[in-house]
């Protein structure tokens, strides 16, 4: 059973962030004991996480072996110099993210229809201009190509968050940080300014 311990706002904010990022980190343990990383794409899609990929490989055979495993999503926003808030020493520098870890259980789909149903989650994801037939397990080309293909479940069992904004910058330091961004502008900076007024304390 999943264990969240968010408010209702945190848990819709965590779960969009899952549904918009396409690209993540599964952890599972290696036969010699030592975490193994495999980067991936995934669907965020009812709850769990799926991820498809060849029948055969590291990954699987240690799934197969332990189906405990980790999943890590993150996007980062924006470098914060220490010159904003720090005309001398470098150690105000920092950075300004989303992070998500799940952990749950992995298991390997076997029904071609809910495999069909996943992928078209996948499609629906990657692909939202469309340009494709429909999945449909009748059709013999996608019937072959969704068997041929491991589908894994990721039945999320906990999650943890850290989105990281600059909530305990006094509002001085607030001020000079969102200054620096505004004259910067970089690609995220302005939607970073944005994150920050809704999370910081000094805007809520």
């Amino acid at each position: 059973m999943r264990r969240k311990e968010f408010s209702i706002q945190e848990e819709q904010e965590i779960e969009s962030f899952l549904a918009e990022m396409t690209f993540g980190f599964l952890g599972t343990i290696s036969e010699d004991g030592w975490p193994h990383i495999t980067p991936l794409n995934y669907v965020y899609f009812e709850g769990d996480i799926y991820f498809h990929g060849s029948k055969i490989g590291d990954k699987m055979r240690q799934m197969k072996k332990d189906a405990r495993v980790t999943f890590s999503v993150a996007k980062e926003y924006a470098i914060i110099p220490s010159y904003f808030t720090e005309p001398t020493y470098a150690c105000p520098a920092t950075a300004f993210f989303k992070s998500v870890l799940l952990k749950g259980t992995a298991s390997i789909m076997e029904d071609l229809e809910e495999k069909a149903r996943v992928f078209a989650a996948f499609m629906q994801k990657l692909q939202p201009e469309g340009g494709y037939a429909p999945f449909d397990m009748s059709d013999p080309k996608y019937a072959k190509q969704v068997a041929g293909v491991a589908m894994v479940r990721l039945s999320v069992e906990s999650i943890t968050a850290k989105f990281k904004f600059g909530q305990n910058a006094s509002e001085a330091k607030f001020d000079q940080i969102t200054s620096g961004l505004a004259e910067r502008q970089l690609d995220l900076d302005e939607e970073t300014i944005a994150l920050m007024e809704k999370y910081c304390p000094h805007h809520q």
